[in-house]
């Protein structure tokens, strides 16, 4: 694949730029502290094993993925994208 003036490896490094940044984004939407023993949304117990695989967690599963539908990602890598440069 032709790039132009790019150094050999620097597809792979923004590749490796763009997995760090995600990875990066996801630790920092787990949930921190100490958790809750009943949903924050509809008040039902959340089960003991997911308060303990989970450590800070606030929502039962149902919830959590309700929530999690809400979030939205582009997907674009602003990083090294010369069209997040022109925009």
């Amino acid at each position: 694949m032709a790039s132009g003036w790019a150094r050999d490896g620097a597809v792979q490094d923004q590749i490796d730029a763009s997995l760090s940044d995600a990875i990066l984004r996801v630790r920092s939407q787990l949930p921190k502290g100490e958790g809750q023993s009943h949903c924050d949304d509809c008040g039902m117990e959340i089960p003991v094993a997911r308060r303990l695989a989970i450590p800070g967690t606030r929502y039962c599963v149902e919830c959590q993925s309700r929530n999690d539908g809400s979030t939205e990602f582009s997907g674009y890598n602003r990083r090294a994208s010369k069209d997040s440069q022109l925009r």
